[in-house]
């Protein structure tokens, strides 16, 4: 149909149906096809469907529903949808006060399992509210687990979200989510394909994930199973050849499994954060992730010799600088002066045998000399009473 419509336009194509007759060329072209579709029993699909067919009907249901339709060409009609090629739909039904096109300028697919677990539902919250705060709307198809989940997450951050439907835009389904689509339709927008009053098949769900890739610049798969409508829509955006993220799960879950394949596969990069989808799908150089540092500790102030000098100072017994400072590879003078230092810092302590690692007394120790009721290891020292470290040595 999108390829007859393309050719002859919408018009055309609906007397040529009318017509059950199609052009000898289009006949033609489709018989080269790699996969020649049974045009004759098509046709006859097309011509019992346009005579059930009521548009004036599917208009003003559309009114009491207060549902627009949208066509290419009109400002609200997101151009990016054009990349369906003939797969591209003829129209969209829309029902919300946000703009379609506008809503999807930077916008990112958030799907995943209906059977979502806690973990799955909690991500997706998270990158619903996440992807939301730093200005890219979230598109989903409105489902229950990870879809619903991305759109409370989405609505918590007072932003538009996007609920792709397969069904009419004034059916509810799932019905236990009325409430949610009531105020997708305050804040957001519910769109379709399918005329009010349709009601949704096994086929829609996975015809309509087209449409949730084909909107957004990137898809995040949270959780799916390895039969999963996640890993359809998943496949689209790779068609698209639009960006493609996964969230790792527990290697026990089956829920997870999917997104592990993609991974394993080299089909998805591997996302833990709103932030790393932003930088997946965003901008060069303007959406980075904020990198993660680990915690500093005080040795990491060291300079790079006094580092050495104090990996060469033994646990127990003692060393003498000569030995410390052969093990460091420094100079005698270089480990004399790093020892003193490291000496007032509290770091090591003299003994009878040489230099050795002072004890450092833990909390975990701490709790369990109290516990025990063992005499405890002697005190650290308070730090208002332990000279200040040389700045030479940092």
């Amino acid at each position: 149909m999108g390829r007859l419509v393309d050719q002859y336009g919408a018009q055309q194509a609906v007397r040529v149906i009318r017509a059950r007759a199609l052009p000898p060329e289009f006949t033609a072209r489709e018989a080269e096809q790699e996969r020649p579709p049974d045009l004759a029993a098509r046709l006859n699909t097309w011509y019992a469907r346009l005579a059930a067919s009521n548009p004036a009907a599917d208009v003003e249901a559309g009114k009491r529903s207060a549902a627009r339709l949208i066509i290419p060409g009109d400002s609200e009609w997101p151009t990016q949808l054009d990349q369906l090629g003939a797969g591209r739909p003829l129209a969209l039904w829309a029902h919300g006060t946000a703009d379609l096109r506008f809503s999807c300028l930077k916008s990112v697919a958030v799907v995943g399992a209906r059977a979502a677990t806690s973990y799955g539902s909690h991500v997706a919250a998270e990158f619903g509210v996440g992807l939301s705060e730093s200005g890219w709307t979230v598109v989903s198809g409105g489902a229950f687990g990870v879809d619903g989940a991305a759109h409370k997450g989405a609505l918590a951050a007072g932003a538009p979200t996007v609920v792709v439907l397969a069904c009419g835009v004034d059916i509810c389904y799932p019905s236990s989510h009325e409430a949610l689509f009531a105020a997708v339709g305050q804040q957001g927008v519910l769109i379709s394909e399918c005329p009010p009053g349709v009601h949704p098949t096994r086929a829609r769900f996975l015809i309509r994930n087209r449409l949730i890739a084909a909107l957004s610049r990137g898809t995040v798969v949270v959780e799916a199973a390895l039969r999963s409508g996640a890993l359809n829509t998943a496949s689209h955006a790779l068609t698209l050849t639009r960006h493609l993220g996964a969230v790792p799960g527990p290697i026990t879950s089956s829920m997870s499994a999917g997104c592990h394949r993609l991974l394993r596969e080299r089909k998805a990069v591997c996302v833990t954060s709103p932030e790393d989808m932003i930088e997946l799908v965003g901008v060069l150089g303007d959406d980075l992730t904020p990198q993660v540092r680990a915690p500093a500790v005080p040795r990491d102030r060291l300079n790079e010799s006094t580092k050495r000098v104090l990996d060469a100072v033994p646990t127990r017994g003692g060393a003498g600088p000569a030995s410390i400072a052969v093990a460091a590879g420094v100079g005698l003078d270089t480990a004399l002066s790093a020892l003193g230092g490291l000496a007032a810092a509290g770091y090591v302590e003299r003994s009878t045998k040489g230099w050795r690692l002072r004890k450092q007394q833990t909390a975990y120790r701490k709790a369990l000399d109290s516990a025990t009721l063992e005499p405890p290891l002697a005190p650290e020292p308070d730090p208002a009473e332990v000279p200040p470290f040389p700045e030479d040595f940092l």
